[in-house]
């Protein structure tokens, strides 16, 4: 890909699953957020550090692709990169996997850095800096 992966291990819990024995849908945007938190405390960046800042990234869209049903009990490895990154929005590409590669959804978040009260702001100049190296920038 070009770009460092981010990774992060999640197990799944029987809360996550449906009667039948897969994650339910939504499920997987927590398991998404908690990457995400994941990532951002890896950067020096976590959360309630960002909130002190006055700084929040809500989402703004959201795609994804259900490839195949994860289970009870199953080790995930959920992969994130930047996929955009401007002074102002930032999209992070996703893929949720087992520990033996198969590939349970892609998905994409694209993101606003605001206020706390919900006003445009630009990305912290250091936190730009330590996404770089997980930018995708696609081939021409």
């Amino acid at each position: 890909m070009g770009a460092e992966i981010f990774q992060h291990r999640q197990r799944v819990i029987y809360a996550q699953c449906t009667i039948g024995n897969h994650v339910y849908h939504s499920r997987y945007l927590d398991i998404l957020e908690g990457a995400r938190g994941e990532f951002m405390r890896a950067l020096g960046y976590p959360l309630a550090r960002l909130q002190e800042d006055d700084c929040i990234f809500p989402v703004i869209s959201l795609r994804m692709k259900f490839l195949a049903p994860a289970r009870y009990d199953e080790q995930l490895v959920i992969e994130l990169w930047m996929k955009e990154l401007t002074r102002v929005r930032l999209t992070v590409a996703a893929r949720i996997l087992n520990e033996a590669g198969k590939l349970f959804v892609e998905a994409e978040t694209d993101h606003v850095c605001t206020s706390i009260q919900e006003k445009p702001k630009r990305i912290p100049v250091e936190l730009v800096e330590k996404c770089q190296k997980y930018l995708l920038t696609p081939a021409a």
